[in-house]
């Protein structure tokens, strides 16, 4: 996966947003419908290209997550570029389905890889604990939770899980991938409208961990667990069959982060290099 475009290419940025409530999350499946399958079918149809241009994007999000702020790249012929840059974004608004659109599209700067020049990506889970359930409109993005949670409790349980770590507790293992991440932000907040929304951001995730650490946290909110038991997991290092993952449809990727320009480059050789921690054995 190369940081530049091939001679004779132009690297693009799309910035998009989805409702993942009918896909089977972004990666293309064969007979499966997902958000990589729709952009690159609507890309070739629009560009009146011959071949499928391949889409990069910051966070491979599963099946029933959303997004309002992913990010992806394309690298597309000099000529295709050039005779369709202008007219493409709303090109694309008129072939995509209604819930996937292209927000804005633009020629990256040197350097640029969706996926390994992101420095963080932040989510927001959303659920709600009334006793009469979720509103019918916001059902489709919002958990409910038929328990009473303490929001400072999820808070106090939430600060020992920050800073870098090895989330294997809380990801579901793939070969000769690191579980070990930093994790910059974890909050709970109340809203107005009784929603309670976690904001979780890191510089990268692995699989299922948003949604474990979500799970986790409830359960301390609704009193199932003590504050102090998250950390005790992170601890052991080892799944708990306690740790529920919960649904996908309350989460949404709501922004990616990228560093200046000058500084692509090195983030990019940063990210793929494997991390350990301090004092961790090699093997």
């Amino acid at each position: 996966m190369s940081d530049e475009a091939a001679p004779g290419s132009v690297r693009v940025r799309l910035d998009l947003s989805y409702d993942g409530k009918d896909f089977s999350g972004w990666a293309k499946q064969r007979e499966r419908r997902t958000v990589q399958g729709e952009l690159e079918s609507a890309l070739r149809t629009v560009t009146r290209s011959p071949e499928t241009h391949e889409l990069t994007v910051a966070g491979r999000t599963d099946a029933g997550v959303h997004a309002r702020g992913q990010v992806a790249h394309v690298d597309l012929p000099e000529e295709l570029w050039a005779e369709h840059r202008d007219k493409l974004l709303r090109r694309l608004a008129g072939r995509l389905p209604h819930d996937v659109r292209v927000r804005r599209v633009a020629e990256a700067p040197p350097g640029f890889n969706a996926r390994f020049s992101a420095i963080w990506r932040r989510y927001a889970y959303r659920v709600v604990d009334h006793p009469g359930g979720v509103d019918p409109l916001l059902r489709g993005h919002v958990l409910w939770h038929d328990w009473a949670l303490d929001v400072d409790a999820m808070n106090a349980a939430s600060a020992p899980l920050l800073g870098e770590h090895d989330f294997a507790a809380y990801c579901k293992r793939r070969d000769g991938a690191t579980t070990i991440r930093t994790l910059q932000k974890l909050s709970w907040e109340r809203g107005a409208d009784g929603v309670i929304t976690a904001t979780v951001r890191a510089d990268a995730f692995c699989h299922n961990m948003v949604r474990s650490l979500v799970g986790a946290l409830l359960f301390v909110g609704d009193g199932h667990r003590p504050v102090d038991w998250p950390g005790k997991v992170l601890a052991a290092g080892v799944r708990d069959s306690a740790v529920h993952v919960v649904r996908p449809h309350g989460l949404t990727l709501e922004e990616v982060g990228y560093p200046a320009d000058e500084l692509l480059a090195a983030r990019n050789k940063e990210a793929r290099n494997k991390r350990s921690l301090p004092g961790a054995g090699c093997c």
